[in-house]
């Protein structure tokens, strides 16, 4: 099977403020992930110390080296550099480091520092952490500024671990070559020494503090996973994500991966087995089915699918049928529907903003998300060969329909856009049949009679069960104009939306509830 996974912005990897969204994944006590036989990774700073001057002509060393990955170190050419005497004092520049470029508050760091639960001479000793943390590290010209009531952290060339991994990510995900992408996420990854800060945070602060860079972590795993599938290294997927399993076992794209590597390996009886553990947890914990990639997956483990046993594409690409399809994030069919185009907010449409170009597109993202069978799928592209004009006619309708449920979602008042969605539900309520899944379960499918505009009434079905259920008063949408793609709640917002867009603009922020 060929598993979609995300295409980063060129941007900084941050850590959001309090007011921000934060992608908590580990569970307390967990872990950090470690590569598994990874490269030693190369140190951040090379070559000769750089020299500068500050007032008065005084010689200032350059080039600070940080790593938050792990217990804090701050090193200058290899060698370590004493800074902070207090584990408060080194969370604090932790945290300054974290949001490098950006103003912190004086509030915020009270409230980080001491979990919310602050004595009342806070403020003095922030004051006095920063001078002394200033007085360490003015020599090596690293200057932190005071900004009204917070300070800044100026990056001046000043390398730090968690940016470091953040662009290898990006640049293995950029990579088309399968082996690139190992080697650049076994480089990232084994930057890793340990939990974010392990020796000045303590567990409560670094559940509030590590959510997007742990998420990025995770990220990172998966994607060399899905390339390590892709050059026949099954057996070392299946090695390093069975434990990553047994930690998140609500991760549907980490349990598809090792589903897929499992089967390649000769081991269909276990990857069957861990698709029912994983819907029992879905439902016990969360109340949910697995999703439409996991259930594929299932299936075509069931019927022997050839295609589970090929080597991907690029791991940043859904390639099905020779047809592009944007990557699965919303969570709900009728999500990824809207999620088909980039750029909502933007006019006119940026160039690549919209992946349904043909109907086949649209034909083949409805039974690649589970609206339609593959047999309705490959009868729909026969048809649309025949009378390609209205299969023409039927797009622009989807197109319709995405557009006014869009509008829906976004604003819950659009009365005017509620009913046309709720017309296109109703003309496909008359065409929907009453049939038994492959997992035992009935299911309303559009039936084969609705010829050419089946996808359409399929899209409009459950578009209908989305509005009607309360989940849909939980939608998040990215508020990036080149994006606006929408998540079915915040656990679902990732640092990349749209694969067009987010994810290929330079200086993009993270994605953030709207």
């Amino acid at each position: 099977m060929i598993t979609p996974s995300v295409l980063s912005n060129q941007g900084r990897t941050r850590i959001a403020s309090p007011t921000h969204h934060r992608l908590t994944v580990r569970r307390r006590g967990a872990h950090p992930i470690r590569p598994r036989a990874a490269p030693v990774a190369v140190p951040l700073t090379t070559g000769s110390p750089a020299v500068t001057t500050v007032g008065g002509g005084q010689p200032v060393l350059t080039g600070m080296e940080f790593r938050l990955l792990g217990p804090f170190e701050a090193r200058h050419e290899g060698h370590l550099v004493e800074v902070g005497s207090r584990r408060q004092e080194r969370c604090l520049l932790g945290v300054l480091l974290l949001d490098s470029g950006r103003v912190v508050t004086t509030d915020r760091l009270i409230d980080l520092l001491w979990n919310g639960r602050p004595p009342g001479s806070a403020r003095g000793a922030v004051q006095t952490y920063i001078g002394r943390l200033r007085g360490s590290l003015t020599p090596y010209g690293v200057r932190i500024s005071t900004r009204g009531d917070g300070y800044l952290f100026e990056a001046d060339g000043h390398r730090v671990d968690v940016d470091e991994f953040g662009q290898l990510v990006r640049q293995a995900s950029a990579a088309a070559d399968p082996a690139e992408r190992v080697r650049l996420l076994d480089l990232g990854l084994a930057l890793w020494r340990g939990p974010l800060l392990a020796d000045a945070a303590d567990d409560e602060l670094r559940d509030r503090l590590h959510g997007t860079v742990e998420e990025l972590q995770l990220v990172g795993v998966e994607l060399r996973a899905e390339a390590q599938l892709a050059l026949g290294q099954h057996a070392r997927a299946i090695a390093e994500l069975v434990p990553l399993a047994a930690r998140y076992p609500t991760r549907e794209q980490l349990v598809a991966t090792l589903m897929t590597a499992l089967y390649r390996g000769g081991r269909q009886a276990d990857a069957l087995r861990l698709y029912r553990t994983t819907r029992e947890t879905l439902v016990d914990e969360l109340g949910i089915g697995p999703g439409p990639k996991l259930r594929e997956v299932h299936r075509r483990i069931l019927r022997g699918d050839e295609r589970l046993d090929r080597p991907g594409r690029p791991v940043y690409e859904v390639r099905v049928r020779d047809q592009s399809l944007p990557w699965s994030v919303g969570g709900h069919p009728a999500l990824e529907f809207c999620n088909t185009f980039a750029g909502w907010g933007h006019e006119p449409p940026i160039p690549g903003a919209e992946w349904l170009r043909g109907y086949p597109t649209l034909a083949v993202w409805a039974g690649h998300v589970g609206l339609v069978d593959d047999v309705s799928v490959s009868r729909l592209l026969q048809l649309a060969g025949r009378d390609p004009d209205q299969a023409a006619e039927v797009l622009v309708e989807a197109r319709r329909l995405r557009a006014e449920l869009y509008a829906c979602l976004t604003d819950p008042d659009d009365r005017r856009a509620f009913d046309v969605v709720a017309r296109y539900a109703e003309a496909a309520a008359k065409l929907l049949v009453f049939r038994r899944d492959t997992d035992g379960r009935g299911r309303w499918w559009p039936d084969l009679a609705a010829g050419l505009r089946l996808p359409l009434h399929a899209a409009a079905w459950s578009a209908a069960q989305l509005l009607a259920d309360p989940r849909r008063l939980t939608v998040r949408t990215c508020p990036d104009e080149r994006c606006g793609w929408l998540f079915l709640d915040e656990t679902g917002l990732r640092r990349w939306c749209s694969l067009g867009t987010c994810g290929r603009q330079p200086a993009q922020l993270p994605c953030r509830s709207a």
